[in-house]
């Protein structure tokens, strides 16, 4: 379903429910996510995501592993949209990425 103007994509997204809130409630609640980060990448008509997700719940799986997990919690939401793209890391593994692109240093370091 695409939308030709602003307002068509507006319409679209109230009718699909979907918002980068909604999925960002939905994952924290069932998969203990510690940060969860969306993004609506379609221009605004709610039909395309990115999400960064970290939860415990990753650990010991493999990334096929944890993008199965988030699409059976997902799969409603997932069926209404057009595009998923989830990007999923432990806490662990979040906190390594943050110190090598250096989010994680102190100010001034």
């Amino acid at each position: 379903m695409s939308a030709e103007t602003d307002t068509q994509a507006a319409e679209v997204a109230n009718t699909s429910g979907i918002t980068p809130v909604s999925l960002k409630k939905t994952l924290t609640e069932k998969l203990d996510a510690q940060h969860v980060a969306i993004e609506d990448i379609s221009g605004g008509c709610g039909q395309a995501f990115e999400a960064t997700i970290v939860s415990p719940m990753f650990a010991k799986k493999t990334s096929l592993a944890r993008h199965r997990l988030v699409n059976s919690t997902l799969k409603t939401e997932i069926a209404a949209i057009h595009a998923w793209t989830p990007k999923c890391f432990t806490p662990e593994e979040w906190e390594r990425k943050r110190v090598q692109e250096g989010e994680g240093l102190p100010q001034g370091v």
